[in-house]
């Protein structure tokens, strides 16, 4: 991966973050940082 596609990947994830933020309050972030939440106990669980 060159840096130029690792901005424009960076800058394309803060443009959903922000796009999240200002028309969904950030919900969608919220759940997604819950689900992460939940898959990391279930893999400790596993472990």
């Amino acid at each position: 991966m060159t840096n130029q596609i690792a901005i424009v990947l960076g800058l394309m994830i803060l443009a959903g973050i922000g796009a999240d933020i200002v028309l969904n309050d950030g919900d969608g972030l919220l759940f997604l940082a819950k689900k992460f939440w939940d898959l990391s106990d279930w893999i400790a669980f596993w472990r």
